[in-house]
């Protein structure tokens, strides 16, 4: 049965996250978190950064990673096939059609006015990602016990280091990643003493 709802919850995913990893995020997490309840908020948030860091399309990752952690490896594969079948057939059919009609008006009309729609889903899904780190209790509100002033800090630093040093992303990465590993080993350092 677990397999069948990986399959089925992926496809819906495969079939309807156009745009990319980060257009399918908030379809992810509808399924993963709040329907099925396969992974919680803060692994939700770990398996975002696991599928950006690792390689492949995000979305293929993900599905990798939540049928590894509900149903093991047969898991892995019925949620990655579930996530890509509907794009080797969309991919397949579009393909035939754009070489046909490409040069038709209301096709490059449709695919214009597809536009808006996947940066409106970027867009939930950075801001999903954003509440998830910056409010302790993943809804924003103001109140200083739920804030994380330490990611604010380092959200803050990454976007200097990007924007003014034109850092590589990979390397601001991997410094938050050191400055996280240093945070946690004086903290545990301080509480064990």
């Amino acid at each position: 049965m677990i397999y069948l709802q990986l399959f089925l919850s992926f496809l819906q995913i495969g079939c309807f996250s156009f745009g990319g990893g980060y257009a399918a995020m908030p379809l992810i997490q509808e399924q993963v978190v709040t329907l099925h309840h396969w992974l919680s908020m803060n692994t939700f948030t770990d398996l975002v950064t696991i599928a950006e860091m690792t390689p492949g399309p995000i979305a293929v990752n993900a599905a990798t990673f939540v049928g590894t952690q509900t149903a093991g490896m047969p898991g892995a594969f019925i949620a990655t096939l579930g996530c890509i079948l509907p794009s080797c057939i969309f991919v397949t059919a579009l393909a035939y059609v754009y070489t046909k009609y490409r040069n038709l008006a209301l096709l490059q009309g449709t695919l214009s006015s597809l536009r808006p729609a996947v940066v409106a889903m970027i867009a939930k899904a950075g801001l999903t990602i954003l509440i998830s780190a910056f409010f302790l209790n993943n809804t924003i509100s103001l109140v200083r016990e739920n804030i994380s002033l330490r990611m604010v800090l380092y959200f803050a630093a990454a976007l200097v280091m990007l924007r003014k040093f034109k850092l590589n992303p990979i390397l601001v990465m991997v410094l938050c990643g050191i400055f996280e590993l240093v945070f946690y080993t004086i903290k545990a350092y301080f509480i064990n003493a």
